[in-house]
């Protein structure tokens, strides 16, 4: 059986003041929740092609692997650069 809920329930206790509480502020905490969290929004049709979050991580980790294996980093010359002509 049930057990009925008191109307008292929904009133704070007499040994509490509201003003002790200090003052309510909402969404005080949703700030630094949106800079702690990284969430990406996906379009539909990419979001398809994607089943979940392990396939969207496999496919940017195999691009950031070809996109290294990739870049060619110049080589600097052993050579001394050639004298130029000056002929004005």
């Amino acid at each position: 059986m049930k057990r009925a809920k008191s109307e008292g329930n929904d009133w704070l206790r007499p040994e509490y003041r509201r003003s002790d509480l200090g003052e309510l502020v909402r969404g005080k905490y949703a700030r630094r929740l949106g800079e702690s969290t990284n969430i990406v929004v996906l379009d539909p049709q990419v979001a398809q092609a994607f089943p979940n979050d392990d396939a969207v991580n496999t496919a940017l980790r195999g691009l950031l692997e070809l996109a290294r294996s990739s870049v060619r980093v110049p080589r600097r010359s052993t050579r001394e650069p050639a004298k130029r002509a000056h002929g004005n």
